[in-house]
């Protein structure tokens, strides 16, 4: 359990639990997922980076209107800003690195390599921050790392800088996870994820217009964009509050279910079959997540 076992954050008292903090996770990933989904959808009428920053923006634009409309603004500027700026940076980072790998690697390879982040957080979580998972807690980690080796089932491929960059990714993620348990309680989630969008627009811009082929978006691509930019505002949200309430040790694993949840996308939106491997790797990694909450 952390340190600060009770706190208060905006006037409304909270306790940190490694419990709530699986359950809010499991949400965000969740929704992570259907983002993605979105994503998929709109990537097939235009580049991948315009849709980064169509739905960047779009979830930028929410959260500007929601503390508008409540009188929060103050809320969405950091007591911290060298911390949520390097958060920030390194979750853009992160954003490239991942698109880069998945243009030069089969998703399956790339998505393998990008799950070490729960293992490299469980590490950075003992280095860094202190945090001790026990005997049962580390099995778990590892037992969920295989569960996703069941469930992707990858293939062997000749390593090239796809690998590398999926890898990158894997550590800016962690580094960016370790960074927001650091934040102090006196930090307001709103700042937190409100630095995210404003770092990360205009880089998903910079690098939709370096790349060229930009096209004009229809209606329907706009009203995606902010289907999906709604979605990425929740889960971002929902992930800050997890790592927040919850140890990053602890909490990290939990990104395994995404395999299950896009699992069940996949076969809702675009008819992709599941097969058994895949169903006895999401087994696994429920088992996981059991293991690193003893």
């Amino acid at each position: 359990m952390p340190a600060d076992a009770s706190a208060m954050e905006g006037g409304a008292p909270f306790t940190p639990s490694n419990g709530r903090g699986a359950v809010l996770v499991l949400a965000a990933f969740s929704i992570f997922s259907a983002t993605d989904a979105v994503v998929k959808i709109m990537t097939a009428a235009m580049p991948a980076p315009q849709v980064t920053f169509l739905v960047t923006a779009a979830a930028l634009a929410l959260l500007l209107l929601h503390a508008l409309s409540t009188g929060r603004l103050h809320r969405l500027v950091p007591r911290q800003p060298s911390l949520a700026f390097w958060r920030a940076l390194l979750l853009a980072l992160d954003t490239l690195l991942i698109h880069y790998a998945f243009a030069r690697l089969p998703l399956a390879d790339a998505y393998l390599i990008a799950f070490l982040t729960p293992i490299l957080v469980a590490v950075l979580g003992f280095v860094f921050l202190r945090e001790r998972l026990s005997a049962i807690g580390w099995a778990g980690v590892l037992v969920g790392f295989a569960g996703v080796v069941v469930a992707l089932k990858p293939g062997v491929a000749p390593l090239n800088l796809g690998h590398a960059a999926a890898f990158g990714s894997a550590v800016f993620f962690a580094l960016s996870l370790i960074l927001l348990r650091r934040a102090k309680v006196a930090e307001t989630d709103e700042a937190l994820v409100a630095s995210l969008f404003v770092v990360l627009a205009p880089v998903a811009l910079s690098v939709a217009a370096a790349s060229g082929g930009m096209v004009m978006p229809a209606s329907a691509d706009l009203l995606l964009g902010a289907v999906g930019g709604a979605m990425m505002l929740g889960g971002h949200a929902l992930l800050v509050r997890a790592f927040r309430v919850g140890e990053a040790s602890v909490v990290a694993p939990f990104q395994y279910s995404q395999i299950i949840w896009g699992c069940l996308y996949g076969l809702i939106l675009f008819a992709t079959p599941v097969e058994m491997h895949t169903l006895a790797g999401a087994a696994i990694i429920i088992v996981s997540g059991w293991l690193v909450l003893k």
